[in-house]
C-alpha cells in the first residue's frame, strides 16, 4: 500500500447523531481537514458546484470509472449512481490533508478491505430516547418513518466496536474536542511523522 501524508478518516453514526454537525464543525477549525466528495450521475440542484457537493458526470463516465476500479465504493440510488473516487482521496492525502469519508459500516467495510490504514470513528447519542426526540424535532419525517429510523439505528449502532473510537455526542462541545483531539494525535504517529520530519530526526541522531 502506497504511503501518503494524510490520514483517511471513516466517519459513521446512525442518523440524528450530529454526525454532519460535529464534522462541518471541525472543517471549520481544521484547515487540514476536507471532506470526501462523491461522484454522481443525478443533475445538480439549485445552488450547487461541480467540486463542491458532488462531481456531476454522465452515466457513460461513470460506468467507465467502475470498470476502471475507479472508484473505493459506489452504489446505484433509483436512477442514479453514486461513488467515491479512489484518485480524489489519494490526491488530498498526497497533498497532507486529513479526509473525511462519511459513510455507513458496510461502506466502511469496504473501505477497510482496499484501504486497511484507514481510521474509524463511530458517533453515538447519548441515550435513545435522545436520539429519537432529535428525529422528532427536525420535523420533517412522519412517526413511522421515525420508528424505522430508530430500529436501523439500532442496528447500525451494534456496529460501533468496528471501528477505532467511539464519541458520544451528549455535550457537542466535549464531543468536538475529542474528535479534533483524535485527528491531532493521528497526525503525530510515528510513521507520519518519520516520513515527515525525517532530515530532522537524521540530524537528532547523527552526533
Amino acid at each position: 500500500m502506497l504511503k501518503h501524508k494524510g490520514n483517511l478518516f471513516i466517519l459513521s453514526a446512525p442518523s440524528g447523531a450530529g454526525k454532519s454537525t460535529l464534522y462541518k464543525a471541525l472543517l471549520n477549525q481544521d484547515d487540514k481537514v476536507r471532506i470526501s466528495i462523491s461522484h454522481t450521475t443525478r443533475a445538480p440542484r439549485t445552488g450547487e458546484e461541480h467540486g463542491r457537493e458532488y462531481y456531476f458526470v454522465d452515466d457513460e463516465f461513470f460506468l467507465d470509472m467502475i470498470a476502471e476500479d475507479a472508484f473505493f465504493e459506489h452504489a446505484q440510488v433509483f436512477d442514479n449512481y453514486y461513488g467515491t473516487s479512489k484518485e480524489s482521496i489519494f490526491n488530498m492525502l498526497e497533498q497532507g490533508l486529513d479526509v473525511i469519508l462519511e459513510i455507513d459500516w458496510q461502506g466502511a467495510r469496504q473501505i477497510r478491505q482496499i484501504y486497511p490504514e484507514a481510521i474509524g470513528i463511530f458517533i453515538l447519542p447519548p441515550s435513545l430516547a435522545d436520539l429519537e426526540s432529535r428525529l422528532n424535532n427536525r420535523a420533517t419525517d412522519t412517526a413511522e418513518v421515525i420508528q424505522r429510523r430508530m430500529a436501523k439505528a439500532v442496528n447500525e449502532m451494534s456496529h460501533y466496536h468496528e471501528y477505532d473510537f467511539v464519541i458520544i455526542n451528549d455535550d457537542f462541545d466535549a464531543a468536538l474536542t475529542q474528535m479534533a483531539a483524535i485527528f491531532s494525535a493521528m497526525r503525530s504517529k510515528t510513521p507520519i511523522m518519520q516520513e515527515k520530519h525525517g532530515n530532522l530526526i537524521n540530524d537528532l541522531l547523527s552526533l
